[in-house]
């Protein structure tokens, strides 16, 4: 009888709506660094939608609470998932707003698009891109020029990294020039972006700082850590380089768009990239609900942070469904006219 209530008891607190909310909204009060840029007054939230949360409140109720005081925080890295149960379906929350790229592109539409990416680089001297040994790094070259395109950032191992790296710069260290293309890429892992860079870096130099929030209030941060990038690898290409971007580049895509903007040399053509950093910290409700929230501050080397705005380019250039239709990517013809108006500078 007695392990027969702890077990009811144990249910009602998992599914305690105010203890749920109340653990949701101070792990945001606590952990997020980005009320203030993204102009949230979080204490307003609470005052908002407590209210609205008592003993009786049903899982629905609660999840559309939830969505209604995260929305105005445009952030992709704020999620809300609610497992599937016998009587509801798996439900998933994001306040972020569609990326301009994917409101131009359905999924299909943008496989077509780099189809046509594919069929531009053919039509002016290249090779057809193909997988390397890293199956997120594909490549391919003409005469006088390299082109990568990195699909994302993890889901690779070392070894193969760095025989794709090895081959890939082996072949291009004596061009005049390369195009690394980074639209719609997801994001992955810090560490992979920099081992990448090293690859096209001269000299030691800084790649971008991170400090991590751990308690409420503005101060609230870890100690500033700086990263670097540096030569690595039996050759490097130091030459002139040309980036594509979109704002349907997240995360550690950012931070490799981040890290490479320090380079010489360097030009960067598309749109801004999404503008949210951050590593995701995850975590789950005592009603079993997962949730997921930024909470780490990224700055360039110069010290300005572009969360909520992503990196800049240099020349703005956006993707049209036209372009499908013309069968012509206008990112690549800009591209291969700014590295043909440079000089290689530096050796491999």
């Amino acid at each position: 009888m007695t392990c027969t209530c702890a077990k009811i008891d144990t249910a009602m607190i998992i599914r305690n709506p105010e203890k749920n909310f109340e653990e949701l909204w101070k792990t945001f009060h606590n952990r997020y660094p980005f009320f203030e840029l993204r102009n949230v007054d979080w204490k307003k939230q609470y005052d908002t939608y407590r209210p609205k949360v008592t003993r009786e409140t049903s899982n629905g109720e609660l999840f559309e609470i939830f969505c209604q005081m995260l929305a105005p925080l445009n952030d992709g890295h704020v999620e809300l998932i609610a497992k599937a149960t016998s009587d509801r379906k798996r439900r998933y929350f994001t306040p972020e707003k569609k990326p301009k790229f994917w409101r131009e592109f359905t999924s299909r539409e943008i496989k077509q698009l780099f189809k046509t990416t594919e069929k531009t680089l053919v039509a002016n001297g290249f090779e057809q891109p193909t997988e390397t040994q890293a199956w997120m790094l594909h490549y391919c070259r003409s005469r006088a020029f390299g082109y990568i395109r990195i699909l994302e950032l993890e889901g690779v191992k070392k070894g193969s990294l760095t025989a794709a790296l090895d081959r890939i710069v082996g072949d291009i260290k004596d061009s005049d020039g390369v195009v690394i293309d980074i639209r719609n890429n997801p994001g992955g892992d810090d560490s992979t972006a920099i081992t990448i860079i090293n690859r096209f870096c001269d000299r030691k130099r800084v790649a971008f700082h991170r400090k991590t929030k751990i308690g409420p209030g503005e101060d609230a941060f870890t100690s500033r850590k700086t990263w670097h990038i540096e030569p690595q690898g039996d050759a490097q290409f130091t030459g002139p380089i040309v980036l594509l971007t979109c704002d349907s580049v997240f995360s550690g895509g950012e931070a490799f768009a981040l890290a490479i903007k320090q380079l010489p040399h360097v030009t960067i053509i598309g749109d801004h990239t999404n503008g949210i950093f951050s590593y995701q910290l995850e975590k789950k409700l005592p009603n079993g609900w997962r949730y997921c929230l930024s909470y780490q501050k990224y700055f360039s080397a110069q010290m300005v942070c572009y969360e909520g705005k992503g990196v800049p380019v240099d020349i703005k250039l956006l993707n049209k469904k036209t372009d499908i239709e013309n069968g012509v990517d206008p990112l690549i013809i800009c591209a291969l006219k700014v590295l043909k108006s440079k000089k290689r500078g530096g050796g491999g």
